[in-house]
């Protein structure tokens, strides 16, 4: 049977978050929608027992990647108006789905809308998402108070922690990239679309509470990596050539101020350092990263052209867009 929203939780674990993430959804005051769990473990962790009847447990032989996963899902089930994406240890709140439709039906050429992700009632996780000029993103409001962030508007694109994407830009753009596999994924997305002429809502109303890397860890090297690896493919894919040009000096740049971090024991880099990562192994990411976007450079090309081919904007109106929702070396070292 059709249903307006078809909600992707991709997992790995399972257990405790996945099922504090599906109450919530019972919990929700919009009932128009489905769930469709990813179990990406390999090994079906997801406990398949009483569960509602509005979930569907999608059981993967191998690890897809969160893009790969949400995809999945939305190949499966082609009929509902809208995607949303959510990790398993988000809990969204009972008026989470029916404040983020409203939205939806409020601002048309919206196709995208980032709810606000908390961290606890009084630490933000984001309102919606930031990027610097090297492809690098981050959440925007990340630790600062959520009542700073109350007044709805308009946001760069939304973090793919909770998010929902209309059918029509979703489908219409490929779903996300998978190869980028983990991370970085939502910024590529995001930043499509709007190339493609779509735009993002920012929806206070929509709360989420988020534990934030429950699977892959805050600071694990399988994240250290992936995210230097694939912010390169978003510069490559969807910067214009002039801030393709600026981007090596802009990361330089950025990996100073990450040094500073990692001497004061501060920022990501300092906590890698301190949860055992060794600043050596910090160090070689970026190496292997670049290595990685250099073999890629033929598929990324083609990607790229296929995007510019079919722009609705032009790279000026992205380089103001990227500037008004712009973050410095020194935000993205130390958040």
């Amino acid at each position: 049977m059709a249903v307006r929203v078809t909600i992707a939780v991709p997992t790995l674990v399972a257990g405790e978050p996945l099922a504090q993430c599906l109450a919530a959804l019972a919990a929700q005051t919009e009932k128009d929608f489905r769930v469709v769990v990813v179990d990406n473990s390999g090994v079906g962790r997801v406990d398949k027992t009483n569960l509602p009847d509005f979930v569907t447990v999608l059981v993967s032989a191998a690890n897809r990647g969160y893009g790969g996963a949400v995809n999945w899902a939305a190949r499966e089930f082609p009929d509902s108006e809208f995607i949303a994406a959510l990790n398993d240890d988000a809990v969204p709140s009972p008026g989470w789905l029916a404040a983020l439709l409203r939205a939806a039906a409020a601002y048309p050429q919206a196709g995208m809308f980032a709810p606000r992700v908390r961290l606890s009632e009084k630490e933000l996780d984001s309102a919606g998402m930031l990027l610097y000029g090297d492809g690098s993103s981050k959440q925007r409001g990340h630790k600062r108070p959520p009542a700073e962030f109350d007044a709805p508007g308009e946001a760069l694109l939304p973090s793919g922690s909770s998010a929902l994407y209309r059918r029509k830009m979703f489908d219409g753009l490929g779903g996300f990239d998978e190869d980028f596999f983990l991370y970085c994924e939502d910024t590529d997305l995001g930043l499509r679309a709007q190339w493609a002429g779509w735009t993002c809502r920012y929806v206070p109303e929509a709360i989420v509470d988020h534990r934030y890397s429950a699977s892959a860890g805050r600071v694990s090297p399988l994240k250290a990596y992936y995210v230097e690896r694939n912010r390169l493919r978003v510069a490559l894919k969807n910067f214009p050539l002039g801030m393709l040009a600026a981007g090596p000096g802009l990361a330089l740049r950025r990996y100073l101020w990450h040094a500073v971090t990692l001497l004061s024991g501060g920022g990501p880099a300092g906590k890698f350092q301190r949860g055992g990562g060794s600043p050596l192994l910090l160090m070689w990411f970026p190496v292997r990263a670049h290595f990685s976007a250099f073999w890629s450079l033929p598929s990324l090309w083609r990607a790229r052209r296929r995007t510019m081919k079919s722009a609705r904007i032009k790279p000026e109106e992205f380089v103001a867009l990227t500037r008004r929702h712009a973050l410095s070396a020194q935000e993205v070292a130390t958040l």
